[in-house]
């Protein structure tokens, strides 16, 4: 009995590469969800403690984070499918644009922080 594996469009092409790339590119993808858990508590964490920023900018870094949380675990899978891909037909690895998105979430985060603390 052959089994299927998921997602067939990922698996379907080229041939098994060595499974330590494999197991590789899974870690990386787990690394992306555990971020993506961390933005959301963060997002929560900053709006439930009620700091001491200036209402408006302390919600909207919030969303941005809760946002970016649930946004980053689908980025994530589709990136771990464009890689696993890529190894399996042999072909260079995508670029890395999840990195460079989180990189802009926490400038602005950062930024709506600081406004909120100017603001007060």
């Amino acid at each position: 009995m052959t089994r299927t594996r998921f997602p067939r469009s990922v698996f379907r092409v080229g041939t098994e590469p060595d499974a330590r790339f494999t197991l590789a590119n899974e870690r990386t993808f787990l690394a992306w969800t555990r971020t993506a858990l961390a933005l959301i508590a963060g997002g929560v964490a900053l709006e439930a403690l009620g700091l001491d920023l200036q209402a408006g900018f302390r919600l909207a870094a919030s969303l941005v984070l809760v946002v970016a949380g649930l946004a980053l675990p689908i980025w994530a899978w589709v990136e771990w499918m464009r890689t696993e891909r890529a190894l399996r037909a042999g072909h260079p690895l995508p670029g890395a644009h999840t990195s460079a998105a989180l990189a802009i979430v926490v400038v602005v985060v950062g930024l709506l922080v600081l406004l909120g603390i100017l603001w007060r």
